[in-house]
């Protein structure tokens, strides 16, 4: 299959590790000159320097806090000023911290917001002027419990549930506008994130991470957790031209493991 992705140009957020970076390589990969970025400067350098070895697009990166108004229009601004337009918007950011009602704080509450939520909002209107001029793809990142309410993650249950009414609205409003607009979910994806919410779960149950790692295996119909680039390829087809009539859909990526129809 052609996705004809060659030329184009991504912008992936949060693309210095996990999942964002496996969607970056992946759109590499395919020909497409991608834009990378996160708040480190020193990991996007050594990212921007391994993924040049795949020897398809070009990469490029950017220092940004999306949690910034000032930091997102500057890193629009320069995916277009470095590769001269945007086709592909990849919306991700890092997952908020864990809690209850009861544990978490104002303040908490307000910084997931501001990033998990408010900056997809901003990245999406600083990018329209670009996606506008030849049709383009927006695609948000979330997680599983746009389905289903992880237990102790009421912050990824909140603003991820957003996600999906974003997402869902403005793929009607941008439709005239040729832009296609989805959503995809990971289930249990062999991150970081995973690695450590695993490492929440199995200090309140008592046992190793390992041992919370098998039980959570267990609940998954394949019997494993996915692979980051499982998930991007996902992400890549959504982004390439062998989309042209899903939009204002939610993808899971989750093995089967979610239950709800």
């Amino acid at each position: 299959m052609d996705f004809n992705l060659s030329g184009k140009t991504a912008l992936v957020v949060a693309s210095s590790q996990g999942l964002g970076r496996a969607i970056a390589e992946e759109l590499l990969k395919e020909g497409a000159n991608v834009v990378i970025s996160s708040r480190d400067e020193n990991k996007l350098a050594r990212v921007k320097e391994e993924l040049e070895k795949l020897g398809t697009g070009k990469v490029h990166y950017i220092k940004a806090d999306i949690s910034k108004l000032d930091e997102i229009e500057n890193l629009v601004k320069g995916t277009v000023e470095t590769f001269g337009d945007l086709h592909i918007l990849v919306n991700n950011a890092g997952g908020p911290p864990a809690g209850t009602i009861e544990s978490i704080t104002d303040e908490e509450w307000q910084s997931a917001f501001e990033l998990n939520l408010l900056s997809y909002i901003r990245l999406i209107k600083n990018s329209l002027p670009f996606l506008k001029k030849q049709g383009g793809k927006i695609i948000n990142i979330a997680s599983s419990s746009i389905k289903e309410p992880i237990p102790g993650l009421i912050l990824s249950n909140t603003f991820r549930t957003g996600i999906i009414g974003l997402s869902k609205t403005i793929a009607g409003e941008l439709a005239n506008d040729g832009i296609l607009v989805n959503t995809v979910a990971p289930g249990r994806i062999a991150t970081d994130r995973v690695k450590h919410l695993d490492e929440i779960n199995a200090g309140k149950l008592g046992i190793s991470r390992e041992e919370m790692e098998e039980k959570v295996k267990g609940t998954i119909p394949l019997k494993r957790y996915g692979t980051p680039e499982e998930f991007a390829k996902v992400v890549t087809f959504l982004a390439s031209d062998a989309n042209t009539y899903m939009t204002g859909s939610a993808f899971l990526v989750d093995g089967g493991m979610v239950k709800s129809i």
